[in-house]
């Protein structure tokens, strides 16, 4: 057995995604840089009688295109079928073989995990909803549960309801990868694939593994997931006008703009990236979590719990906030989120947070809930990549109590080495990784 190493380096070789601005990454980044909104009317289902009648959805996709063997997914959750595609997509980058029997990569499967931040799987509504109604004698006033549990029988598909689990992503994503070592999944709302991104680079780090496949999916856009966000009034209701519906920082801003997909990084050791022969796109060098310790769907009026993720961050990974380049902000666009994310910054970096560009990619590709931390992180590498900074589209009216430098409409040509990626989560779970620019001169 191999004794894990300690302070190993962390290193980005693959990314894959599938959402409302593409389903590949350089679709995703043209769509970015052409300030293009993801925002359209719902066509999952009927959403005419809600209060919001529009989201980001996924155009144009079959995860049974991505495999050679997609009778081995049937029936998979929305979700799932969206890890699959951007799983494939991040280890094709990495040059690691898909649906391999003998993978001849240089991988050893065994040290090769897989940590997703993925959302629940949908509801089958109308056989669930269906089977309730069956089941109600409306004289009586009461359930006839016999009645109703064989309607269940008779009408819901036991795979579809095993895909409602969570940790059926990160199922689906070692049948494609053939990843045979620790497999973590975790829902923290918002924050959820940032924080298994985090935990991931740790897990390589500390010598535990060589390779992880991380990053998160989700689709909420259905009618339980859309009503539960107009109840709590957190979407915007702009029906009028879908594409600049998601207003970051803005005066007129009404909610955020519910969203789906998947994105996928593909982390590694420095050492086994060398040893492989693998690019090197950026390197993970920082990450810091923290709990609010307040409300459910409340942040705390000071801030406490981001600003504690972004000192952790930057302390893990020995850096202070002069080091930071551009700040990839949650930026959902709620009244609540926004002003308290300024504040946080604010708190953070002092006399210098008014320098640092901190835009909100949400104004384009729409709130991807579980899977938006690593969607923005691939971002963030291209950011650095490219030295562009992205824009906050639909910053028009900005609120005069926000007062940072949130790149308006337009991307920004500046240098750019080294990022803040933020996520925070309703229940007040609040994870930051910082990603850099790997040095030309130690490129293998």
């Amino acid at each position: 057995m191999k004794t894990p190493k300690v302070n190993e380096r962390v290193v980005i070789t693959g990314m894959g995604v599938v959402c409302p601005l593409g389903n590949d990454v350089d679709t995703l980044w043209d769509a970015i840089l052409s300030g293009r909104s993801g925002a359209n009317r719902t066509t999952v289902f009927d959403a005419s009688t809600f209060p919001t009648t529009f989201d980001a959805e996924v155009k144009d996709y079959d995860f049974h295109k991505c495999v050679r063997n997609p009778d081995r997914h049937e029936g998979c959750s929305r979700g799932s079928g969206f890890a699959i595609g951007a799983a494939v997509q991040a280890c094709r980058q990495a040059g690691i073989e898909v649906e391999a029997d003998a993978p001849a990569d240089g991988v050893d499967r065994t040290r090769m995990g897989i940590y997703l931040g993925a959302g629940e799987g949908s509801l089958d509504n109308d056989a669930f909803f269906g089977c309730i109604i069956a089941g109600w004698e409306a004289e009586q006033h009461q359930m006839a549960w016999e009645r109703s549990t064989q309607s269940a029988l008779a009408k819901m598909n036991p795979v579809r309801e095993l895909e409602q689990e969570p940790h059926m992503a990160a199922a689906h994503v070692a049948m494609v990868t053939g990843a045979r070592g620790l497999t973590r999944s975790c829902l923290t709302a918002c924050a959820a694939s940032t924080q298994a991104l985090g935990e991931a680079m740790m897990l390589i780090r500390r010598g535990h593994l060589d390779v992880m496949v991380a990053g998160g999916c989700h689709s909420m856009i259905h009618p339980l997931g859309l009503m539960g966000f107009n109840r709590l009034t957190a979407l915007s209701t702009r029906n009028d006008s879908p594409e600049t519906a998601s207003r970051p920082f803005c005066a007129s801003r009404d909610g955020f703009v519910l969203g789906e997909g998947a994105a996928i990084l593909i982390l590694e050791s420095l050492t086994s990236a060398r040893r492989r022969g693998a690019k090197v796109l950026a390197e993970l060098v920082g990450y810091g979590s923290s709990s609010d310790a307040f409300r459910v769907t409340d942040m705390h009026e000071e801030g406490r719990g981001p600003a504690q993720a972004m000192r952790a961050a930057l302390a893990d990974a020995g850096l202070t906030g002069l080091d930071i380049d551009y700040i990839n902000t949650h930026g959902t666009s709620t009244s609540e989120n926004d002003h308290i994310e300024t504040l946080a910054i604010k708190t953070v970096f002092a006399e210098r947070a008014r320098q640092v560009p901190a835009s909100s990619v949400k104004s384009m590709l729409g709130h991807l809930i579980g899977a938006a931390g690593a969607a923005e992180l691939i971002t963030c590498v291209l950011a650095i990549r490219d030295n562009i900074v992205p824009a906050t589209i639909n910053l028009h009216d900005p609120d005069p109590e926000l007062d940072l430098d949130y790149v308006p409409n337009t991307p920004r040509k500046v240098p750019v080495n080294t990022v803040m990626n933020e996520s925070f989560g309703f229940g007040g779970q609040n994870n930051v990784v910082i990603v850099r620019r790997f040095p030309e001169a130690e490129k293998t």
